[in-house]
């Protein structure tokens, strides 16, 4: 017994050090470096604003790319965590991150066609004007699929926050916060899509609830673990 609980407390650990890396690379990526290149305005203006902080931009792609690491090898440690939880559950939670990864690239490719055309790389037959209207079309292209990817954020959070609760050695409230927050990434992808008017003021919610879950389930696995008994 003491093996055992030794073993999930090591698994446990090391399952928050990939989420905290996850979390870190999210926040730098998907925060941070957005704040630094304005993305609204016209077409052309948005061109210009990628094209005079291309460094920026790119930096932005590459860390969304490389922060796909940590995520496979976390949702390895936590399927090896919860697989003796419930087996099925702990395969269809590790399903749903993966299948995110993927679309995450396709995502990021949409951004990469858009520094080409809006640079002139691709579609040089086209006057300035026309590449920026198709280089605006791939940052559209991007934000759309990576609402897809959001679809399996929120996805993964629901067998994760059930298997939580079930485990009987991470309290049950944690899995209870993974769920909601789960729920509240479906509820804003579906609003997203149909409602897209709505989708602003959704948004806060999405993240807080979102955000208290992850965040103290990555703090119980890094520093506590899993219970003694």
């Amino acid at each position: 017994m003491e093996q055992l609980n030794y073993s999930l407390k090591k698994e446990a650990r090391l399952a928050g050090f990939f989420y905290l890396l996850c979390v870190l690379t999210g926040i730098y990526a998907m925060v941070y470096l957005p704040s630094k290149v304005d993305m609204n305005g016209s077409a052309g203006e948005v061109a210009n604003h990628i094209i005079s902080n291309e460094f920026i931009f790119r930096v932005g792609i590459l860390t969304r790319l490389v922060s796909s690491i940590p995520w496979v090898l976390l949702s390895l440690s936590l399927y090896r965590l919860m697989k003796g939880v419930n087996g099925f559950q702990a395969k269809l939670m590790f399903a749903w991150m993966a299948l995110s990864v993927p679309i995450g690239f396709i995502a990021e490719s949409m951004n990469i066609s858009a520094l080409m055309i809006a640079k002139g790389e691709l579609l040089k037959s086209l006057d300035v004007v026309q590449r920026s209207e198709y280089a605006f079309l791939f940052l559209k292209l991007h934000g759309y699929i990576t609402s897809v990817s959001e679809l399996f954020w929120g996805l993964w959070l629901l067998p994760f926050g059930f298997l939580i609760y079930k485990s009987g050695f991470i309290p049950r409230i944690l899995g209870v916060l993974l769920f909601l927050g789960g729920v509240s990434y479906i509820i804003e992808w579906v609003i997203f899509l149909a409602f897209p008017a709505y989708e602003s003021s959704i948004s806060s919610y999405r993240m807080l609830f979102g955000s208290v879950g992850e965040i103290s389930i990555m703090l119980w696995l890094l520093i506590k673990g899993v219970k003694d008994k």
